[in-house]
Protein backbone atom coordinates (compact mmCIF):
# COMPACT_ATOMS: atom_id res chain seq x y z
CA UNK A 1 0.00 0.00 0.00
CA UNK A 2 1.32 3.31 -0.90
CA UNK A 3 2.21 5.60 1.67
CA UNK A 4 -1.30 7.69 3.21
CA UNK A 5 -3.05 10.63 1.67
CA UNK A 6 -4.51 13.24 3.12
CA UNK A 7 -5.05 12.46 7.29
CA UNK A 8 -7.25 14.83 8.76
CA UNK A 9 -10.33 13.59 5.64
CA UNK A 10 -9.15 10.49 3.65
CA UNK A 11 -6.60 8.20 2.87
CA UNK A 12 -6.96 8.02 -0.96
CA UNK A 13 -4.71 5.47 -2.11
CA UNK A 14 -6.46 3.30 0.39
CA UNK A 15 -9.90 4.34 -0.81
CA UNK A 16 -9.43 3.45 -4.44
CA UNK A 17 -7.36 -0.16 -3.84
CA UNK A 18 -10.91 -1.22 -1.86
CA UNK A 19 -13.27 1.07 -3.68
CA UNK A 20 -16.54 -0.70 -5.00
CA UNK A 21 -18.84 0.42 -7.40
CA UNK A 22 -20.73 3.11 -4.92
CA UNK A 23 -17.52 4.06 -3.50
CA UNK A 24 -16.38 5.13 -6.99
CA UNK A 25 -19.57 6.83 -7.95
CA UNK A 26 -19.17 8.76 -4.57
CA UNK A 27 -15.51 9.87 -5.34
CA UNK A 28 -16.03 11.02 -8.85
CA UNK A 29 -19.13 13.50 -9.03
CA UNK A 30 -17.55 15.61 -12.05
CA UNK A 31 -18.51 11.92 -13.89
CA UNK A 32 -21.91 12.62 -13.43
CA UNK A 33 -22.14 16.53 -13.61
CA UNK A 34 -19.35 18.49 -15.07
CA UNK A 35 -18.48 16.40 -17.60
CA UNK A 36 -21.15 18.03 -19.93
CA UNK A 37 -20.70 21.43 -18.89
CA UNK A 38 -16.69 21.32 -19.32
CA UNK A 39 -17.45 20.19 -23.06
CA UNK A 40 -19.96 22.95 -23.16
CA UNK A 41 -17.80 25.66 -21.72
CA UNK A 42 -15.13 24.58 -24.17
CA UNK A 43 -17.55 24.59 -27.33
CA UNK A 44 -17.96 28.19 -26.01
CA UNK A 45 -14.65 29.91 -25.27
CA UNK A 46 -12.95 28.16 -27.32
CA UNK A 47 -10.77 24.43 -27.99
CA UNK A 48 -7.16 24.90 -25.35
CA UNK A 49 -4.58 23.52 -26.35
CA UNK A 50 -3.67 22.27 -23.07
CA UNK A 51 -5.87 20.75 -20.39
CA UNK A 52 -5.42 19.95 -16.73
CA UNK A 53 -7.75 17.65 -14.77
CA UNK A 54 -6.53 18.16 -11.22
CA UNK A 55 -8.33 15.79 -8.72
CA UNK A 56 -9.36 13.62 -11.69
CA UNK A 57 -10.64 10.42 -9.89
CA UNK A 58 -11.29 8.21 -12.54
CA UNK A 59 -10.75 10.61 -15.12
CA UNK A 60 -14.01 10.85 -17.01
CA UNK A 61 -13.85 14.92 -18.07
CA UNK A 62 -10.20 13.76 -18.88
CA UNK A 63 -11.50 11.08 -20.87
CA UNK A 64 -14.19 13.48 -22.70
CA UNK A 65 -11.53 16.29 -23.61
CA UNK A 66 -9.15 14.09 -24.94
CA UNK A 67 -11.42 11.85 -27.12
CA UNK A 68 -13.73 15.10 -28.35
CA UNK A 69 -10.27 17.45 -29.45
CA UNK A 70 -7.49 14.86 -30.43
CA UNK A 71 -5.22 17.73 -30.71
CA UNK A 72 -5.29 18.84 -26.81
CA UNK A 73 -2.40 17.55 -24.72
CA UNK A 74 -4.91 16.40 -21.80
CA UNK A 75 -3.06 15.68 -17.89
CA UNK A 76 -5.20 14.27 -15.56
CA UNK A 77 -4.14 14.76 -11.88
CA UNK A 78 -4.74 13.05 -8.74
CA UNK A 79 -3.33 12.28 -5.58
CA UNK A 80 -3.99 8.29 -5.81
CA UNK A 81 -1.62 6.06 -7.30
CA UNK A 82 -4.16 3.44 -7.70
CA UNK A 83 -6.63 4.95 -9.71
CA UNK A 84 -3.64 6.77 -11.41
CA UNK A 85 -2.78 3.21 -13.05
CA UNK A 86 -6.44 2.49 -13.78
CA UNK A 87 -6.66 5.33 -15.77
CA UNK A 88 -3.69 4.82 -18.13
CA UNK A 89 -4.07 1.30 -18.35
CA UNK A 90 -7.24 2.40 -19.82
CA UNK A 91 -5.74 5.45 -21.60
CA UNK A 92 -2.95 2.15 -23.15
CA UNK A 93 -6.26 0.18 -23.79
CA UNK A 94 -8.57 2.49 -26.18
CA UNK A 95 -5.21 3.77 -27.65
CA UNK A 96 -5.73 7.68 -26.69
CA UNK A 97 -2.45 9.17 -26.93
CA UNK A 98 -3.24 13.15 -26.32
CA UNK A 99 -3.98 11.96 -22.34
CA UNK A 100 -1.49 11.32 -19.38
CA UNK A 101 -1.79 11.22 -15.91
CA UNK A 102 0.25 12.09 -13.18
CA UNK A 103 0.12 12.21 -9.65
CA UNK A 104 -0.29 15.64 -7.00
CA UNK A 105 -0.78 16.43 -4.19
CA UNK A 106 -2.77 19.45 -3.06
CA UNK A 107 -1.83 22.31 -2.25
CA UNK A 108 1.34 21.62 -3.87
CA UNK A 109 0.72 21.94 -8.06
CA UNK A 110 3.54 22.58 -9.63
CA UNK A 111 3.34 20.74 -13.19
CA UNK A 112 6.47 22.39 -15.06
CA UNK A 113 4.02 23.10 -17.80
CA UNK A 114 1.36 25.57 -18.31
CA UNK A 115 -1.78 24.70 -19.28
CA UNK A 116 -4.46 26.85 -21.53
CA UNK A 117 -7.69 25.57 -19.18
CA UNK A 118 -7.24 24.25 -15.41
CA UNK A 119 -10.02 22.40 -13.95
CA UNK A 120 -11.00 21.20 -10.87
CA UNK A 121 -13.98 19.67 -9.80
CA UNK A 122 -15.11 18.76 -5.80
CA UNK A 123 -11.59 18.93 -4.53
CA UNK A 124 -11.20 22.08 -2.87
CA UNK A 125 -13.18 20.56 0.11
CA UNK A 126 -10.71 18.24 0.62
CA UNK A 127 -7.82 20.54 1.17
CA UNK A 128 -6.73 22.12 4.18
CA UNK A 129 -5.14 25.34 3.06
CA UNK A 130 -7.35 25.77 -0.02
CA UNK A 131 -6.06 29.45 -0.87
CA UNK A 132 -2.80 27.97 -1.38
CA UNK A 133 -4.03 25.56 -3.69
CA UNK A 134 -5.97 27.89 -5.50
CA UNK A 135 -2.76 30.25 -6.05
CA UNK A 136 -0.78 27.24 -7.27
CA UNK A 137 -3.63 26.22 -9.52
CA UNK A 138 -4.15 29.58 -11.09
CA UNK A 139 0.02 29.92 -11.53
CA UNK A 140 0.10 26.90 -13.81
CA UNK A 141 -2.41 28.73 -16.30
CA UNK A 142 -1.32 29.91 -19.05
CA UNK A 143 -2.14 33.76 -20.17
CA UNK A 144 -4.96 34.24 -22.27
CA UNK A 145 -6.12 30.52 -20.28
CA UNK A 146 -8.80 30.02 -17.93
CA UNK A 147 -8.94 28.64 -13.84
CA UNK A 148 -12.20 26.26 -14.05
CA UNK A 149 -13.59 25.10 -10.36
CA UNK A 150 -16.19 24.63 -7.81
CA UNK A 151 -16.01 25.06 -4.29
CA UNK A 152 -17.81 24.96 -0.92
CA UNK A 153 -18.97 28.12 0.77
CA UNK A 154 -20.98 29.15 3.73
CA UNK A 155 -24.65 27.67 2.54
CA UNK A 156 -22.88 24.20 1.45
CA UNK A 157 -21.69 24.02 5.03
CA UNK A 158 -24.50 24.55 6.20
CA UNK A 159 -26.53 21.81 4.25
CA UNK A 160 -23.47 19.43 4.79
CA UNK A 161 -23.98 19.90 8.46
CA UNK A 162 -27.42 19.30 8.15
CA UNK A 163 -26.59 15.68 6.32
CA UNK A 164 -24.07 14.92 9.18
CA UNK A 165 -26.70 15.98 12.20
CA UNK A 166 -29.51 13.12 10.64
CA UNK A 167 -27.71 11.23 8.50
CA UNK A 168 -30.94 8.79 8.16
CA UNK A 169 -32.05 11.34 6.00
CA UNK A 170 -29.65 12.61 4.19
CA UNK A 171 -27.02 9.41 4.06
CA UNK A 172 -29.63 6.04 3.35
CA UNK A 173 -28.59 3.38 1.32
CA UNK A 174 -28.77 5.32 -1.73
CA UNK A 175 -26.61 8.16 -0.81
CA UNK A 176 -23.36 7.56 -2.31
CA UNK A 177 -21.34 8.67 1.07
CA UNK A 178 -20.84 6.33 3.92
CA UNK A 179 -22.59 7.86 7.27
CA UNK A 180 -20.18 6.08 9.71
CA UNK A 181 -17.06 8.26 7.89
CA UNK A 182 -18.97 11.46 6.84
CA UNK A 183 -17.99 13.54 9.37
CA UNK A 184 -14.28 12.27 9.36
CA UNK A 185 -13.97 12.79 5.81
CA UNK A 186 -15.79 15.96 5.39
CA UNK A 187 -14.26 17.36 8.56
CA UNK A 188 -12.67 20.62 7.27
CA UNK A 189 -15.79 21.57 5.47
CA UNK A 190 -17.95 20.95 8.34
CA UNK A 191 -15.41 22.86 10.64
CA UNK A 192 -15.57 26.03 8.40
CA UNK A 193 -12.00 25.53 7.31
CA UNK A 194 -11.70 25.95 3.85
CA UNK A 195 -14.95 27.15 2.82
CA UNK A 196 -14.62 29.76 -0.39
CA UNK A 197 -16.22 32.82 -1.40
CA UNK A 198 -16.13 34.99 -4.72
CA UNK A 199 -13.97 37.50 -2.37
CA UNK A 200 -11.89 35.36 -0.74
CA UNK A 201 -11.28 34.12 -4.17
CA UNK A 202 -10.25 37.70 -5.73
CA UNK A 203 -8.12 37.90 -2.77
CA UNK A 204 -5.95 35.07 -3.44
CA UNK A 205 -5.73 35.36 -7.10
CA UNK A 206 -6.08 39.23 -7.58
CA UNK A 207 -8.94 38.44 -10.33
CA UNK A 208 -12.57 38.29 -9.98
CA UNK A 209 -14.21 34.95 -10.61
CA UNK A 210 -16.76 34.23 -13.16
CA UNK A 211 -19.96 32.21 -13.19
CA UNK A 212 -19.34 29.17 -15.55
CA UNK A 213 -23.11 30.01 -15.89
CA UNK A 214 -22.30 33.14 -17.65
CA UNK A 215 -20.87 30.78 -20.50
CA UNK A 216 -23.34 27.98 -20.70
CA UNK A 217 -26.66 27.49 -19.88
CA UNK A 218 -27.32 26.63 -16.22
CA UNK A 219 -28.97 23.33 -15.63
CA UNK A 220 -32.04 22.79 -12.86
CA UNK A 221 -30.44 20.15 -10.86
CA UNK A 222 -29.19 20.04 -7.00
CA UNK A 223 -25.80 20.31 -8.01
CA UNK A 224 -25.76 23.11 -9.47
CA UNK A 225 -27.24 25.15 -6.41
CA UNK A 226 -25.57 28.02 -4.66
CA UNK A 227 -23.76 26.30 -2.34
CA UNK A 228 -21.31 24.47 -4.68
CA UNK A 229 -20.58 27.47 -7.19
CA UNK A 230 -18.83 26.58 -10.23
CA UNK A 231 -16.24 29.64 -11.95
CA UNK A 232 -13.95 30.49 -14.40
CA UNK A 233 -10.75 32.46 -13.57
CA UNK A 234 -9.64 34.01 -16.62
CA UNK A 235 -5.87 34.46 -16.64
Amino acid sequence: MAEPTHAETIDWNRYWAEADDDDREGATPSDHHATDVVARFLDATGVPDTFADVGCGTGQVAFEVAGRHPETTVVGYDTAEPVLAENRERAREEGIENLEFERAVLPEFDPGRAFDVVFSYFTLCYVADVEEALRNLYDAVAPGGYLVCNYQNRLARAHWQRMADDPETYLDEDSAFDPERFEERFSLLLDGRNLLSYDRIHEALGTWPRSVWSVVEKPDVRWAWRHHPLVYVPR
